[in-house]
């Protein structure tokens, strides 16, 4: 039985709040606050996202309010600082991220590009949802039952369908406990089961290994 993996179309908020080019700088800020979300894509056409305004965008217009010189390093963030319209304010091109991404994939892009969310697009760029770094951890509630049956069936039956072990799962802790003849397989084992959605952490107690070889 295959492991189940979750993508992004799983855990998206599906009805994303967005923003035409034209839309002002106080109407976003209201925006933002009344959704409580951090940015919001931009939108032109009939659903495509052309760029983001994030709180990140917002702010050199607070930043800058002051006749301070302004350092090179500081050019792109002082020009938003006089912008009015979503378009002069948006990052563009946007960090997007498809539906059928994994969630790993998402948590990369995120870290990478040092974004809060990711509007979710299809192959032609149409809006389609967005991600975000709370909905990327919704998979840490599954129940821990429901992770124990995964790694008997997906991992423990694949990997070692003879062998005498058994999985235990706490608050998405994961022990493993019995005998394994092939010592090569431990850390195979540890790694599948790390990669079983939900699971927070690895514990291998067979003949004698020890506590937390993950």
């Amino acid at each position: 039985m295959p492991a189940f993996r979750y993508t992004v179309s799983d855990v998206m908020t599906h009805t994303a709040v967005a923003i035409g080019r034209e839309a002002s700088y106080k109407e976003i800020v209201e925006l933002m606050d009344q959704w409580k979300v951090s940015a919001v894509p931009v939108l032109e056409g009939e659903g495509r996202v052309v760029g983001v305004v994030s709180e990140a965008d917002l702010l050199p217009k607070e930043e800058f309010r002051r006749d301070d010189p302004v350092l090179p390093d500081q050019l792109e963030e002082a020009s938003k600082a006089g912008g009015v319209l979503a378009e002069e304010l948006m990052s563009s091109p946007a960090v997007t991220v498809h539906p059928d991404a994994t969630l790993a994939e998402a948590a990369r892009i995120m870290a990478r590009k040092r974004v809060k969310r990711l509007p979710v697009v299809n192959d032609v760029g149409m809006l389609e949802g967005v991600v975000s770094r709370s909905d990327l951890l919704k998979v840490f509630l599954r129940p821990d039952e429901e992770i124990g049956e995964e790694i008997r069936d997906a991992v423990l039956a694949a990997l070692a369908p003879q062998a005498h072990v058994q999985a235990s799962v706490k608050d998405g802790v994961v022990t493993l406990r019995g005998s394994l003849r092939d010592r090569a397989l431990v850390p195979l084992m540890a790694r599948a089961v790390h990669a079983v959605e939900g699971v927070v952490d690895v514990r291998m107690e067979l003949e004698g290994q020890p506590t937390g070889a993950s």
